[in-house]
C-alpha cells in the first residue's frame, strides 16, 4: 500500500470538504502529519493542476480539475444510462453487437456493448480500447473534432491489418466522407481481421461530443448493402440519445443518400472501422 499516495488522497478530500482555503499548519494539524510533508504533498498537487496557492498568506485551495474529472465520470454515466434503451432497439433491429463508445485522446474505449445472438460475431469487452483512427465510432467522433486534431496521430499510424488507413491523407478522406453522410462505414477490419461496421457520433446538450454508438459484425455476413440499410438506424439511434441527452438540431446529422445517388468512393473497399 502507497501510504504517500493514501496522504495525498486524504489532503485532496480534506481541501474539497473545507469551505475555505487551508494552511499548511493548519491541514498538518487535521491531518496529524508534519508541515514538512503536508508542504510537499500540496507541492506536487500543485504542479498537476490540482490546488493553488491564495497569496499573501500561503493558503492552498483545489482547482476546478476535480470537479472536471467528476463531471466527465458523471456525464458518462449518464451517456450510458440514458443509451440503453436505443442500443436495445438496434440490437434488436440488427441483430449484431452494439457498441457505445468514448473518445479518450488517440483512442476509443468502449463503455458499454450488447452481444449479438450469432455464433459469429465481433468480440470486444467493456473497457477495452482501441486505435480511434481505425474505428467506425473512432472515425465518426474524429468527424466533429477540429481537422488539426488529426495531427496527433501521425506518430500513432501503423498497419494493423491489410485495410489500415496509415497516412493523415486517408483517415482525412474518411472523416470528410464520415462528416458528408452522418455516419463512418467500415466494410473490412483495419484494427481486426473480417469486422464491418457502422457507427454515428452522439452529441449532448450544447451540441458537443459525447460519444459514438455503432454496430459491428464479421465481413462475411455484412456487405455493403447491409451497412447502408443498417446506417439509418444507427443515426436513428445517435438521434435519439442526443435529443434525451437534450440536444436538439438533429439536422446535425446529415440524411443518408440513396444507394443510387451515393456511390460509394473508389477506396471504400479498403476502409475499416
Amino acid at each position: 500500500m502507497d501510504k504517500a499516495f493514501i496522504k495525498g488522497l486524504r489532503l485532496l478530500e480534506t481541501l474539497a470538504l473545507s469551505e475555505q482555503p487551508r494552511g499548511v499548519t493548519d491541514l498538518a494539524s487535521e491531518l496529524k502529519l508534519t508541515k514538512s510533508n503536508v508542504h510537499r504533498l500540496l507541492m506536487t498537487l500543485q504542479s498537476q493542476g490540482y490546488v493553488r496557492q491564495i497569496p499573501p498568506h500561503s493558503m492552498y485551495e483545489l482547482t476546478t480539475k476535480i470537479w472536471a474529472l467528476g463531471s466527465h465520470v458523471i456525464h458518462r454515466m449518464d451517456l450510458i444510462n440514458v443509451a440503453r434503451p436505443a442500443m436495445t432497439k438496434l440490437a434488436e433491429i440488427t441483430g449484431e453487437t452494439i457498441h457505445l463508445s468514448v473518445l479518450e485522446d488517440t483512442e476509443v474505449v468502449y463503455v458499454d456493448k450488447i452481444e449479438s445472438a450469432h455464433h459469429i460475431r465481433a468480440h470486444t469487452s467493456v473497457g477495452m480500447r482501441a486505435p480511434a483512427f481505425t474505428m467506425a465510432t473512432g472515425k465518426a467522433m474524429l468527424a466533429h473534432m477540429p481537422d488539426d486534431y488529426l495531427e496527433r496521430f501521425r506518430p500513432h499510424l501503423r498497419r494493423y491489418t491489410e485495410a489500415t488507413r496509415t497516412t493523415i491523407k486517408e483517415l482525412r478522406e474518411d472523416i470528410e466522407l464520415a462528416r458528408a453522410q452522418g455516419y463512418s462505414s467500415v466494410l473490412h477490419g483495419e484494427w481486426r481481421e473480417g469486422i464491418a461496421a457502422c457507427a454515428c457520433a452522439i452529441l449532448g446538450r450544447s451540441g458537443e461530443l459525447v460519444g459514438a454508438i455503432g454496430m459491428s459484425g464479421p465481413d462475411s455476413r455484412i456487405k455493403r448493402k447491409q451497412i447502408k440499410e443498417y446506417s439509418v438506424h444507427v443515426m436513428e439511434a445517435a438521434r435519439t440519445i442526443g435529443a434525451a441527452l437534450g440536444y436538439s438540431r438533429p439536422a446535425a446529422y446529415p440524411a443518408v443518400k440513396s444507394q443510387s445517388s451515393d456511390p460509394a468512393p473508389s477506396h471504400q473497399s479498403r476502409r475499416a472501422p
